[in-house]
């Protein structure tokens, strides 16, 4: 059986940048857990992480950006190019399947085991089972409401749940002030 699970998204608007995801760990046709938290404060809240995937893989390299992190705290597109590498090099690293959002005051990234490291030019990420559905929800919003950010990220992964059979409606979100608006 194959383990599904999450749906992460960030949104960057008005000033603020919201990270959110669902809590959904599913086993093949079964829920196993509804209320998992993927969403993480780092660097004394001043970086929040999201990770979709298989969850011991996500947390692994949770704790090896964090360590990234503590490296080149004032630099976060280096310290997730840093682990990027290490990921890619690393014999026991590159079996991890799992993907990393990243957001700070300044920056959004999304880093993938493939190598990837890529900042939105719209301030929009998603990943995860329902993470096409989130971000679709998400640029309809932005679009077509006066919304915040976080709200943003609310309403979307609640139509994403809605929509996918491996999210669900039990959402955590956390912002962080930005120091201009996109």
């Amino acid at each position: 059986m194959k383990w599904h699970a999450t749906t992460i998204l960030s949104v960057r608007k008005g000033g603020t940048v919201a990270i959110g995801g669902d809590g959904q760990v599913t086993l093949g046709n079964q829920v196993v857990k509804a209320d998992a938290v993927k969403i993480r404060k780092l660097l004394d809240g001043k970086v929040v992480v999201g990770f979709a995937g298989s969850a011991a893989d996500g947390f692994a390299l949770l704790e090896r950006f964090e360590t990234k992190l503590k490296d080149f705290p004032e630099n976060v597109p280096r310290a997730a190019i840093e682990l990027a590498k290490l990921w890619r090099t690393d014999r026991a690293l590159r079996r991890l399947e799992a993907v990393l959002l990243i957001v700070d005051s300044r920056h959004s990234l999304m880093l993938s085991g493939s190598g990837d490291v890529i900042q939105p030019s719209d301030g929009l990420l998603a990943t995860g089972s329902g993470g096409g559905f989130a971000l679709a929800a998400a640029r309809a919003l932005i679009a077509h409401s006066s919304l915040s950010a976080a709200e943003i990220v609310r309403e979307s992964l609640a139509i994403a749940g809605g929509i996918d059979i491996y999210t669900n409606t039990n959402v955590i979100v956390e912002e962080l002030p930005c120091p201009s608006s996109s």
